[in-house]
C-alpha cells in the first residue's frame, strides 16, 4: 500500500497561483503512476493530472491544460500540482492517488487509481 499526504491548499484570487504537494511513502515501488483528482461540491471525483514515475510523460484533462502542470521529485518521494490562471471553477477538494500495481495502461486511465490521499481544499474567489 501507498501513503500520500497532500499540503499546500489555501485561498486564492482568480488569477493568482497555488502549489499543491503531495509526499508518498509506503510501497512505492509497487506503482509507477501518480495523479491528481479534484471533487467540487456536488460533482464527480475527477482526474486532472497524471505523471509517469519512471520517464515523468504527463496527462491533463482538457479544464486544466495549459494551466496546470504535474511534476515529480522521486529523490523527494513527492509529486507536485503547480495551478496557475486560477479559475473560481477550480474551487475543490484536491487529492493525490497513486496506482498500483505497475500495469502497462497510460496513467490517465484515472478509474484504476485506488490509494488515495486525505485531500487538501483549493478555493478561489473571484
Amino acid at each position: 500500500q501507498v501513503q500520500l499526504v497532500e499540503s499546500g491548499g489555501g485561498s486564492a484570487q482568480a488569477g493568482e497561483s497555488l502549489r499543491l504537494s503531495c509526499t508518498t511513502s509506503g510501497y512505492t515501488y509497487s506503482t509507477n503512476c501518480l495523479a491528481w483528482f479534484r471533487q467540487a461540491p456536488g460533482k464527480e471525483r475527477e482526474g486532472i493530472a497524471a505523471i509517469y514515475t519512471d520517464n515523468s510523460v504527463t496527462y491533463y484533462a482538457d479544464s486544466v491544460k495549459g494551466r496546470f502542470t504535474i511534476s515529480r521529485d522521486n529523490a523527494k518521494n513527492t509529486v507536485y500540482l503547480q495551478m496557475g490562471s486560477l479559475k473560481p471553477e477550480d474551487t475543490a477538494m484536491y487529492y493525490c492517488a497513486a496506482r498500483t500495481p505497475k500495469t502497462p495502461f497510460r496513467c490517465d486511465s484515472y478509474s484504476m487509481y485506488n490509494s488515495w490521499g486525505q485531500g487538501t481544499q483549493v478555493t478561489v474567489s473571484s
